[in-house]
């Protein structure tokens, strides 16, 4: 199979534990890039924590696409143009507000250049803010805040309370959103329908590719349904258990070029 599009989680995926790229992935990346080939950075991460990685390997010069928010909003990165975009319905702000003040949860959102906290700090929403390399903002009253269209809100807790919540949640929304964990302490609140797949299909229309030639590379829960999506879906080997059992080849780990492994092997038929 002549695979033409990579799509990259980053976390855990593209990035190693130091949340960088290394150098012997880069250079993988940069050659199937050279030689035509299309790289997509898909992340739960907002667009402004995604643009580091997408300058560093040079998206823009070569036509790469970022899918940020889960999905919820594609960029080509050389036009410029958002080729794709979906939000949460306004409405229901407040309702989710309400129920991270009474489960004692975080909730935040984001803007352009930083992280807006609708119930104080927890470890989890620093981390968020360190990964995306934001800064957070408190907010006396994060309903009125949010006056603009947002692509997605994510609560952060204990595991137990992110599991309980996700569950709570989806049997009062129903299909009205999409609520999944990308993390087992990230809840991630999302406009219907959208995941990683689902945008990716919007992607694959817009290109006029196959899911046939795409390899979607993943290791958290929300990376689940790209990697059922792909036309080779892989999971790393430091990957959530369920995300292995559903990959189609499971790679190195992120600490030791799994992505690199990947691309070596399937796109440019190196065997090592």
């Amino acid at each position: 199979m002549a695979y033409q599009i990579i799509v990259l989680d980053l976390d855990g995926t593209l990035t190693n534990s130091k949340k960088e790229i290394t150098l012997k992935t880069k250079e993988a990346l940069m050659r199937i890039q050279k030689e035509g080939k299309t790289v997509v950075l898909a992340s739960g991460r907002p667009t402004p924590g995604v643009l580091p990685l997408a300058e560093e390997l040079e998206l823009e010069k070569y036509g790469g696409y970022i899918l940020s928010f889960n999905g919820a909003k594609i960029i080509n990165c050389r036009t410029k143009e958002v080729v794709y975009n979906k939000t949460v319905p306004e409405e229901y702000v407040k309702h989710l507000y309400d129920y991270a003040v009474k489960m004692n949860i975080g909730i935040l959102s984001y803007t352009e250049s930083g992280i807006v906290l609708g119930n104080g700090k927890d470890k989890y929403n620093e981390l968020e803010a360190r990964i995306n390399h934001l800064p957070m903002q408190e907010v006396h009253n994060f309903v009125e805040y949010i006056d603009f269209p947002e692509n997605k809100f994510l609560m952060t807790g204990e595991p137990k309370q992110i599991f309980d919540a996700q569950k709570e949640l989806r049997e009062q929304f129903g299909a009205r959103l999409n609520i999944f964990r990308s993390e087992p302490f990230f809840l991630e609140i999302m406009p219907p329908e959208i995941d990683k797949a689902y945008s990716l299909g919007k992607l694959l229309a817009f290109l006029g590719e196959d899911k046939s030639h795409m390899i979607c590379c993943g290791d958290g829960f929300n990376d689940l349904s790209m990697i059922r999506f792909a036309g080779l879906g892989v999971a790393m080997e430091n990957a959530q258990k369920e995300v292995k059992e559903a990959a189609d080849f499971i790679t190195y780990s992120n600490d030791e070029d799994g992505v690199c492994h990947v691309v070596n092997k399937f796109m440019l038929g190196i065997e090592e």
